[in-house]
């Protein structure tokens, strides 16, 4: 047998990039009906966070999961997920999902000057 053993828009044929993309955007949905200004939002997913510059090392610091970029000169707020750091921190789609959404809260909280319980009230709780 050639070809795809499943067609395109079943779940199987997505890849693991695809299936975090997919991850990210129900997180920001389910976070756009409580906060419609998310609409003027980019959410970006990176496989790692880059390094300031050539030669530079981590040191002792965590690797990030996600980040923040202001908007500016007519370009829009975006909200970065790191996928492999987060991969590499969670087993099942499950726990992956929980830890996307997470970052996620804590990313829009941050650039929108709240707290992540105001973000979303139920935030720490899909915690496992």
């Amino acid at each position: 047998m050639r070809g795809p053993i499943a067609p395109p828009q079943v779940p199987l044929a997505a890849s693991r990039a695809d299936a975090f993309a997919d991850l990210v955007q129900d997180s920001v949905e389910r976070l756009e009906r409580r906060w419609p200004q998310l609409a003027d939002i980019d959410f970006l997913v990176l496989e790692v966070p880059r390094l300031d510059g050539p030669g530079q090392a981590w040191h002792d610091e965590a690797v990030p999961l996600g980040g923040t970029i202001s908007a500016r000169e007519g370009r829009p707020a975006r909200v970065v997920v790191y996928r492999r750091p987060v991969e590499i921190r969670t087993k099942g789609r499950d726990e992956r999902a929980a830890l996307v959404h997470e970052v996620v809260v804590e990313q829009v909280a941050e650039l929108l000057g709240l707290t992540p319980e105001t973000v979303d009230p139920r935030y720490g709780e899909d915690q496992g």
